[in-house]
This record gives structure tokens, C-alpha cells and sequence, in this order.
């Protein structure tokens, strides 16, 4: 293997990673870091049938012979078989090129990021342009990229036997592209409509307005997403837009500008013949340096503060500091030290000090992860102050608070033992790290290798392995109001006045004032520091023991499935001890039924005050457990408050305790309802502003029988006072009913102890089935075809909404049930690429294309969603209608080799194994809240698969989706952007369509699907 280069570079894991690593040098410069994953092929990797180079062997008949390497055929050529007690995984890529938007030149904004959709569209070996994402999602794959500042990232995963082939196409995005003429025009609207995407979103208009605001000729002083604007005018002015696009391509994307990462089943040396053998016609270049300081010009003006007008009802105060490049300092991590001290939510913090006061509703603080706040260039260290109309008020005394904790940390010494704390934290962190998927895995140890020495790409991230106090206080030093930029992100805009400006590319408008020198000087050195402020308790909840109760256990005693260990009418609990995962941790999840919780509007929002207000009570709490590894959450729907933990099981059920002595004590205060009430007010006057949200909303208010409109909530919130609430809580918790999951490092005698937690903590009566509230789901008359159109609720939104739903069965236990959930899975798989191919990629209509199946309350449909900025609903629904109509010939077409692909890339799917104990436990926890309890639905379905033949998949569309089908049931919902004219609607009132006028009017008039037990 002459293209090659020896490196003794260990890559250090963790002690419980089953994979190995082995980085490897090309001679082109290219790096590729090479991931042998043994639960890929659980059984071991098939041996190969013919002695040949699977990567030359030419593309014809590859597929149907079963031969080429990485197919799954023995010595005999027969497929081996894997058991259905080895769930398999699949294979991913991902390849980081050092190159992102600082690179785009002052001619064409944007440029990096129209190079990047443009590597899709085909290459010299793979000249069409949905070869790829077809194959991928032929045999099971999905793909994606991103552009960052100083870098370029392309992922897939796919079904573990076709790795190779993938790998054959993905290589030519860097080696051949086409950059076609013709395609080049599409991109640029598929540019713009991602751009218009986000044209309404907070913040991205904030960090547009950095860019914006920034040193004139500095690195950021540009429009990264692009547009048609920027990309048309840099045509129009004589820019060759191909040219523009191959130059950025061959002076950048070389070999010494790569990392790649393969992951995959196969031995080690299988993967470095396949990389070395492809990626080798990588254009060759100097190898990457690790990333250095640059020195440069400051980001932004000193002693500037900015006030942007929001989208959105947020008064945001963000203050940001210039610091260092720290790209080095991994090890050390000074600013991770600072930021988790200025963004502590425990007693004596910040956080906890402005909410007090009633300024803050919420604080964080760090170094963002995104390019612009983590760049060669420099880090922007930012503490975020999420602030309450008497915040706002105050924010200069806000400011000062922050100024004074500031001093708090420069006047205390530094401590060690809170550096050790974050140490000890990081090393179990990173001991027992939890799998992620496969693409995001690959995709990390991409972007790490970009900034981390080989060794480190793993657990730099992790890693506090050097205490360096004059580091820090060096650090400290850059926290000063003269280096700190001011922005505050509010509706409360003065629009009139004479110094408001355009940010040109968003249109945000925005005012640019000097800090008043006075407040500078206050602020460079408070008189004084609040006596409530001080440095964080050490943290309880760090764990210190990691025995794994599995070992103790037979494996004759081993359960698949949780089982139910208790039910009694007060509490019913299912358990299920971890023997596939080994780690110390466990979940444990509660759904608590409330008395008359969801009985009325009214009632619901009492219900979700005390929640909010409960977990505002528990914040400081929760937070230090969150930090110590046990993340949490508390939340409610319908009539149910739901607790989860998940985490280290060692302090679990202290936690648990706290909560709960917490809860069955709790009353809320005046002073925190009003800043809870208020939160909440402005959460649901933002809610619906993406057209997107809107759409899904609207169908699901339709669809459920109880559901109230936007405005109804918000005017019967805004009446509610403490002593409605207070009056209501004793019935509230008058009656419950408690359902949990127990799972993880846990016996069965500590989840029966934690369910006594509860019975101990609460005295309350059970709540009998009868009480309790279910949902019921509106049946669309059989042949119905019913359309909902509205504005957007933002009027300056410029992209409308398509979403087509056709209902088909109530998805009731059984072998049927099973079967057509399959058939619906296999039918989105098969056209799922398609529709994307020919609305998304062809015709342009919007950067969001999507369709898929919806369960709803048991009952199954199908949607079709499209939302645009250039085209309005009408035309949207006319050009999905049209592809339904093709369906027919689509799915005819389809030869029984492609049919097969697609069908048995769904059951590896369906059987691919769950990445981390936690999904797991999300995966049952859905089971046990729509009350299905098929905990092994994945397994059933892909049994159902193997017997479902094209003509089902044909059936199921002619039966469900054909307009002319008897049982063909629609409901299709229009948002109309600002740019389009919702009166149009009425050329929908012709038949088959009939106008939804009056919700409320529809439902009483409807019938509905009886929740089923």
C-alpha cells in the first residue's frame, strides 16, 4: 500500500469503546481516521467469495451478483445470516474539508455554501444527479452536510453491506464534480430558499448583525448562507459563477485539507484498502496544521451596544467578550472554568440572583460552539440573559450584576477543587460516553480531528487535565466593559427613531448607541458585590460508584422486554435491568395522571402554571444534577405531569427524593407566578410564528376532539391569578394515578424501593380509569376532502406551507395493526427520495420537502409537506397532487431488484441496534405512554416486512392515497406567506374540496375514534 505513510499515533479511547481506530496518511495529505465497529456484524464480518478488488471491479451487475466485497456472501456464496439476538448497526462517513465561509470571496457572498450543495449534484463516475442520495436511500442511508467558517462537513450512514459502494460515490464529491451549468441556476434557489428559512429567525439575525457590525475587512465583515441576491449579483456583475465555484473547489479541496472518518463493520485493513484506494485521486496538498492563533484586527467597535428589533416577543440580553484563540489550551479549558461559573443556576449564582429579583428568567454562559464564537481567529465568550419586562427595565443593573460577579471571581482565589470537580466529571464523561448514531459519530470525530492532536480526537472534548490558575486569571483579564460588545434582541423596538438601520441582508432593523462612559467606569469596578452571591456548594450528586448490578445476575434470568412488577391501583411500574449496554446508568421515568387536569381550557393552564412554577421551585436543584451527569425533566400534557431522570444510577433516587419532598410541600409564591405567568404569556404569543409549527399545529388542533385555539389560551391565561391557581391545586392533587419505567443499572428490589418514593412522598387517593382523560381523534368522513387555510401568523413571513394528510386506520393491537404500519414504512421509503428528487431538486419549489407517516393518538396517516418562499399553496398542493397521480407508474416501475433494496434496507433498519441505554428507554417510554406496550413493535414489523411484496405497497396507495378511492380521507392545510393572497382559497371551494370555515363547528358535527385500551 504505497500510498501510505506508517503513523504510531494511538487514538486514546475509553476503556468500555469496543472499536478500534487506526488513523492513516495518504500520500495525497489526506487524513483518514479508520473505525472498526465489532456490533456492525455482530456475528462476525462474512468472507469474501472470489479473490478480487472489490474496488476496481466494474459498476455492472455489482448489486445483483451479491459478490463484491462488503455484500454479506460466504466462501460458498451464500448469504450468512445474522440472529435475531444480534441487532446490527449501520455504516457511516464523514468528511470535514478545512475550508468554510471565511474563504468566500468579497465578490460572491456565500459562495462556500453554494459550493457545498453543489458537490451533490453528480461527478464525472456518477453523472446524475440524485445518484447518490438514490442509492442511499435505496439500501437504508440518509445524508446531509454543513457549512461552517472555517470548514466544510459531508456525512451518510447506510445499511452496513453497501459501505463500499457508497464510499464510491461519496470520494468523487472531492474528486470529479460536474458543477453543471444547469444545476448551478437550481442550487442558487435552493440556496436562497434555506436562506429564507431562517429570514425570521431571531437568532440568526443577531449573529448576521455580528457579521454585519464587525471590523470592515475582517474575516467575518460577510453574508455566510447566501442568496439569490448575493449569488445573482455577483453573476450580473460579470462573476462566472462556474468558474467561481471549480476555483474555490481546486485551490481548497486537496488531501492536506481533509479528514475523513470511515466507519464501518469490516476488519481495519479492509477499510484502509478501500480509503487508500479512493481517496488516493483526492487532488494532492500540504498536509493541515493544527489550528493556530491569528492575529488580527479586534471583531467589533469597543464600547458599542446594539438593540435589534425581534421577531419574536424575547427581551435577550447577550454580552459578549473577544477572547483568545484557545484552540490549544484544550487541556487546560479556562474558558469552560469561567462559563461554568457565570452560568451556574445553583444557590448563590447569577442566575439565581436575577431571578430573584425578578430580571431573569433564565442564564447561560460560554463559548458557543458555532465558528463564529470559536474560530482561529479568536473566541467570543457570551452570557446570554433571558430578561422579564422588569429586566428589560433594569438592564443596566443587570449588566451590573454580571460586572459583580466578574469581580466576585477575580477577588476570590481560584479554585482547584471546582477544576478537580469538572476533571472528575469529563473523565466519567467520557468513561462511560453513550453511543450516538452512527452519522453524528462520524462526523464529530471529523470536526475534532480538525483541532485536536490524533491522539486526543476522542477526548479532547472531555478533558480537563491541566489546573493553570494564571491562565484563567489571563482570561478573566479580557472581561472587561471595554472589551464587551452589548446586544439586546427585543420587541420593545423604537421604530421611529432616527437612528435605526437596515442590516442589509435580513432586513433587521437595529440601532447602534455608544455605552455611556459613566456606566463604563461603574461596571469596570463595582462598588460593591451582593452579599447573595458567591461561589458554588461542591456538587451531591457526583456519583462514586459505578458497580454494575448486571453482573450479579444470571443470564438465564435475562429479560428482552421490560416486565410489569407492580399494579396497584395507585401505581403501576415496569422494569427492566440493563445487560446489553453495561454502564451505570439508569432511567427512570414517571407519568403522573392529575385529577381534572386537561378537564377544561380553564384547567389546563392551572396545570401548566404549577408545572412551570414547580420546576422553576426545583431549577437549582435539577441543575446541579444536571452537571453531576443526571439529566432531567420535568414537564406536562393532556392531564399528566411527566418527571424524568436519567443519568449515573448511583445518586438517582436521592434526586428523586428531593424532588419529591419538594413537590408534596409545594406553594407557589406571588413574586415567581407573575415572572412564570409572564414567560408564559409570551410563549404562546410566539408559538405558530413558523409556518412550519403553524401547519402541524393547525392539523392536530382539527384532529383531536379536545383542543383549544391560540388565542382562546392566551386570553383565559391572562385572566388566571395566584388565587385561581391555589384554589385549584388541592383537586389537582386530590386523586392520581402514577405509571413508571424502571430501567437501567438497577435491581428489581431498587425500582420497587423508588416506587416507594412516591406511595411515601404523596398522600393522595388512586384515580380510577374512568377519571382520566384520553384522546379522541376526529374521523374524516370516508371520500372527505377537507382543506384549512390561514396567513401566517408573522405578517412579514415569506414562505407558505403545504401539508396534505390523509388519514388512514386506527392502529389497534394485532397482527393487522402491525402489518399495515410496515406496508406504510415501506411505502415512504420507497417514495420518500422520489418526491424529494423531483419537488425539492427538480422543480425548486422550497428547501423543505419531506413526507412520512403520522400516528396520531393510534391512528395512522400519511403526510406530504412542502413549504416555500416563492410559490403559494395552491400551486404547491397542484404540484403535489400531481406526483400523487403519478404514483401509480412510480411504484409499477419499480424492478423486484430495487423493491428488494428497499425492503430489505427497512427490516435492518427496524432491526438496527438502539445506540445508548437512553434511547432504549425512550423507545419503551413511547410504548408506555400511548398505552401499546409492544415493546418488541420494531421486531414484529421487520417479520412483517419479509411477506410484504410490491403489490401491498401498490394496494395501500390505491386503497388510502389514489383521489378516487372510496377510503381516500384528506386534509389538507395552508398557511399563505405575506407575499401571496389566502382569498385564492376560494378556487378550492369546487369539489372535491370542502372549506373548514368554523373548527369548532366541524368537530361537533364529526364523530370520533374511541381511545382504545
Amino acid at each position: 500500500m504505497g500510498s501510505l505513510t506508517p503513523n504510531d499515533n494511538e487514538v486514546i479511547k475509553s476503556p468500555m469503546d469496543k472499536r478500534s481506530y487506526k488513523i492513516v496518511h495518504l500520500s495525497n495529505g489526506l487524513s483518514a481516521l479508520l473505525v472498526h465497529d465489532p456490533e456492525i456484524y455482530p456475528d462476525g464480518y462474512p468472507l469474501q467469495s472470489e479473490e478480487r478488488d472489490p474496488v476496481e471491479q466494474g459498476e455492472k451487475g455489482k448489486e445483483e451478483s451479491g459478490e463484491i466485497n462488503g455484500e454479506g456472501s460466504d466462501v460458498k456464496g451464500e448469504k450468512r445470516k445474522t440472529s435475531a439476538s444480534s441487532p446490527t448497526k449501520q455504516a457511516a462517513a464523514a468528511m470535514c474539508v478545512r475550508m468554510g465561509s471565511f474563504s468566500d470571496p468579497p465578490n460572491a457572498h456565500g459562495l462556500a455554501h453554494f459550493l457545498e450543495h453543489m458537490l451533490f449534484m453528480g461527478s464525472s463516475e456518477f453523472p446524475d444527479e440524485n445518484e447518490y442520495a438514490s442509492y442511499l436511500s435505496k439500501h437504508g442511508g440518509s445524508s446531509n452536510a454543513f457549512t461552517e467558517w472555517e470548514y466544510t462537513c459531508y456525512y451518510f450512514d447506510i445499511n452496513r453491506e453497501f459501505l463500499l459502494e457508497a464510499l464510491k460515490r461519496f470520494s468523487q464529491f472531492f474528486i470529479s464534480p460536474l458543477v453543471k451549468e444547469d444545476a448551478l441556476e437550481r442550487e442558487v434557489l435552493a440556496v436562497d430558499s434555506e436562506f429564507n428559512q431562517v429570514l425570521q429567525n431571531d437568532s440568526c439575525r443577531l449573529s448576521q448583525l455580528h457579521c454585519e457590525t464587525s471590523t470592515p475587512n475582517h474575516p467575518v465583515n460577510k453574508f455566510s448562507w447566501g442568496n439569490k441576491k448575493s449569488l445573482y449579483e455577483a453573476m450580473g456583475n460579470g462573476v462566472n459563477m462556474r468558474e467561481e465555484v471549480l476555483k474555490m473547489f481546486n485551490e481548497n479541496y486537496h488531501g492536506g485539507m481533509m479528514k475523513l472518518v470511515v466507519i464501518g463493520g469490516e476488519p481495519i485493513e479492509i477499510l484502509e484498502d478501500w480509503v487508500s484506494k479512493l481517496f488516493i485521486k483526492v487532488k494532492a496538498g500540504p498536509p493541515l496544521k493544527m489550528a493556530i492563533e491569528k492575529k488580527i484586527t479586534p471583531f467589533w467597535k469597543q464600547g458599542k451596544q446594539y438593540k435589534l428589533e425581534a421577531v419574536k416577543d424575547v427581551h435577550n440580553l447577550d454580552l459578549s467578550w473577544t477572547l483568545p484563540c484557545l484552540h490549544n489550551e484544550y487541556l487546560k479549558k479556562p474558558h469552560c472554568y469561567l462559563g461554568h461559573l457565570l452560568g451556574h443556576e445553583g444557590k448563590g449564582s447569577l442566575c439565581s440572583f436575577l431571578k430573584a429579583k425578578g430580571w431573569a428568567a433564565s442564564v447561560g454562559a460560554g463559548v458557543g460552539s458555532e465558528g463564529t464564537h470559536r474560530s482561529a481567529f479568536a473566541y467570543i465568550f457570551a452570557v446570554t440573559i433571558q430578561l422579564t419586562s422588569e429586566g428589560l427595565e433594569k438592564m443596566y443593573e443587570v449588566i451590573d450584576a454580571v460586572y459583580q460577579y466578574i469581580k466576585l471571581l477575580r477577588e476570590s482565589k481560584l479554585q482547584d477543587w471546582i477544576f478537580k470537580e469538572l476533571q472528575e466529571i469529563g473523565n466519567m464523561e467520557f468513561r462511560f460516553a453513550e453511543e450516538q448514531s452512527q452519522d453524528d459519530y462520524a462526523v464529530d470525530l471529523s470536526v475534532n480531528s480538525l483541532f485536536y492532536p490524533e491522539k486526543h480526537i476522542i477526548c479532547g472534548a472531555y478533558v480537563y487535565d491541566e489546573w493553570d490558575p494564571v491562565l484563567i486569571e489571563h482570561i478573566l483579564s479580557f472581561f472587561s466593559p471595554e472589551n464587551m460588545r452589548i446586544d439586546l434582541v427585543t420587541k420593545s423596538f423604537d421604530k421611529e427613531s432616527t437612528a435605526v438601520q437596515y442590516e442589509p441582508w435580513f432586513g433587521s432593523r437595529y440601532i447602534e448607541e455608544d455605552i455611556p462612559l459613566h456606566l463604563l467606569d461603574t461596571w469596570r469596578d463595582p462598588v460593591k458585590i451582593d452579599s447573595s452571591l458567591h461561589l458554588p456548594l461542591k456538587n451531591e450528586f457526583v456519583p462514586s460508584d459505578f458497580t454494575l448490578k448486571s453482573a450479579k445476575l444470571l443470564k438465564s434470568l435475562k429479560s428482552a422486554k421490560p416486565k410489569c412488577i407492580l399494579d396497584e391501583p395507585l401505581i403501576k411500574l415496569w422494569y427492566k435491568m440493563d445487560q446489553t449496554f453495561n454502564v451505570p446508568r439508569a432511567n427512570v421515568y414517571f407519568l403522573m395522571t392529575l385529577k381534572d387536569a386537561y378537564a377544561s381550557l380553564r384547567n389546563s393552564l392551572l396545570t401548566e402554571l404549577f408545572v412551570d412554577l414547580l420546576r422553576d421551585e426545583l431549577n437549582e436543584l435539577l441543575y446541579q444534577a444536571g452537571i453531576a451527569g443526571l439529566g432531567n425533566s420535568l414537564s406536562n400534557f393532556d392531564d399528566k405531569m411527566e418527571i424524568r431522570i436519567w443519568g449515573y444510577n448511583d445518586k438517582l433516587s436521592v434526586l428523586l427524593s428531593k424532588i419529591l419532598l419538594i413537590f408534596s410541600s409545594f406553594s407557589p409564591a406571588i413574586d415567581r407566578f407573575k415572572v412564570i405567568k409572564e414567560d408564559m404569556e409570551r410563549a404562546y404569543r410566539n408559538s405558530n410564528l413558523e409556518p412550519l409549527d403553524h401547519s402541524a399545529h393547525l392539523r392536530l388542533h382539527i384532529l383531536y376532539e379536545r383542543s383549544w385555539e391560540l388565542e382562546e389560551q392566551l386570553s383565559t391565561l391572562q385572566n388566571l391569578t395566584l388565587s385561581d391557581l391555589l384554589d385549584f391545586i388541592p383537586t389537582l392533587l386530590s386523586q392520581m394515578h402514577i405509571e413508571g419505567l424502571c430501567h437501567g443499572n438497577l435491581t428489581e428490589e431498587e425500582a420497587i424501593n423508588i416506587s416507594n418514593i412516591f406511595t411515601n412522598s404523596l398522600s393522595v387517593k388512586p384515580l380510577p380509569k374512568e377519571l382520566r382523560y384520553y384522546d379522541k381523534v376526529l374521523c374524516i368522513p370516508t371520500g372527505a376532502s377537507l382543506i384549512k387555510s390561514v396567513n401566517v401568523k408573522n405578517k412579514p413571513e415569506v414562505n407558505s406551507v403545504v401539508e396534505l394528510y390523509f388519514q388512514f386506520e386506527q392502529q389497534l393491537r394485532g397482527r393487522e395493526a402491525i402489518r399495515l404500519g410496515a406496508t406504510t414504512d415501506l411505502f415512504d421509503d420507497l417514495i420518500n427520495e422520489p418526491f424529494f428528487d423531483q419537488l425539492r431538486t427538480k422543480e425548486q419549489l422550497g428547501y423543505t420537502v419531506t413526507c412520512g407517516p403520522r400516528l396520531t393518538a393510534k391512528v395512522l396517516g400519511f403526510c406530504f409537506v412542502i413549504q416555500s418562499s416563492e410559490y403559494n399553496p395552491l400551486y404547491l398542493q397542484n404540484r403535489i397532487d400531481n406526483f400523487i397521480d403519478g404514483l401509480q407508474k412510480l411504484l409499477d416501475g419499480i424492478d423486484d431488484g430495487t423493491f428488494e433494496h428497499h425492503r430489505s434496507g427497512l427490516i435492518a433498519k427496524k432491526l438496527e441496534k438502539v445506540p445508548s441505554l437512553v434511547r432504549e428507554a425512550d423507545n419503551y417510554w413511547d410504548e408506555i405512554t400511548m398505552q401499546r406496550y409492544n415493546y418488541g413493535i420494531h421486531e414484529a414489523e421487520a417479520e412483517e416486512l419479509k411477506t410484504i411484496q410490491k403489490r401491498d405497497v401498490i394496494d395501500l396507495y390505491k386503497t388510502y392515497i389514489k383521489p378516487d378511492s372510496d377510503k381516500c380521507r384528506r386534509l389538507a392545510i395552508h398557511v399563505w406567506g405575506c407575499n401571496t393572497d389566502v382569498a385564492d382559497v376560494v378556487k378550492m371551494q369546487q369539489s372535491p374540496w370542502k372549506v373548514i370555515d368554523d373548527i369548532g363547528s366541524l368537530k361537533l358535527s364529526s364523530e370520533f375514534y374511541q381511545w382504545q385500551h
